[in-house]
């Protein structure tokens, strides 16, 4: 059995709970140098009609079958493959990560004053054995002004952030409650997660 993961994403949030729980892992990366493009935007495009748990669910393991295929065709060495997703839920409305500014200070219109939901999947593929599970958190915003937003909006945090928000950076002064997984919020949940590593023969 290896003594490493491939993590198959470019979050430095999931490397650092990773390294938290002293799991040791290597990046496995899309659309490096000489290897065959990938549309990840494509894979994270919604299905009509498609409810935020399933979503998620699905694109969890859309990434994970692309990153399989990913060490296969690069021929690395053997080792499980970890990915994960995460999306923010209003109701049934999906709220991804922002297009630009003006996406961002709207989807944070949406979130303040209100409650919702962060659904953060995860999947481990190790040799022909996948696991799956699916963090649910609750977050409530506090009111927010307009210049409020605009000021968040103006650090960049939430750029590249699914609901437009970073609940490890200055989001945190408008975070009234939240009830779940604070690791599930940052993007890879680790009782989880460690749970998937124990199914695949690993001792945390």
């Amino acid at each position: 059995m290896s003594d490493f993961i491939y993590l198959a994403s470019q979050s430095p949030r999931r490397r650092q709970l990773l390294e938290q729980i002293a799991v040791r892992h290597e990046l496995l990366l899309p659309n490096v140098p000489g290897d065959v493009a990938e549309d990840a935007e494509a894979m994270e495009l919604a299905l009509p009609g498609e409810v935020p748990h399933d979503y998620v669910q699905r694109v969890t393991g859309l990434k994970l079958d692309a990153a399989v295929a990913r060490l296969a065709r690069r021929g690395l060495p053997p080792a499980p493959v970890l990915c994960s997703d995460t999306t923010v839920a209003l109701g049934t409305q999906i709220l991804g990560k922002p297009e630009d500014a003006q996406d961002a200070t709207r989807i944070l219109a949406l979130l303040a004053g209100q409650e919702h939901e962060v659904l953060t999947a995860v999947a481990l593929q190790s040799g022909a054995q996948r696991f799956a599970a699916l963090s649910v958190s609750l977050v409530r915003f506090a009111p927010m002004t307009p210049s409020q937003i605009a000021a968040y909006v103006a650090t960049g945090e939430p750029m590249g952030k699914a609901g437009a928000y970073g609940i490890q950076g200055a989001a945190a002064v408008h975070v009234a409650h939240l009830a779940g997984s604070y690791t599930g919020i940052m993007g890879l949940p680790l009782f989880e997660t460690a749970q998937l590593l124990r199914q695949a023969g690993w001792s945390l």
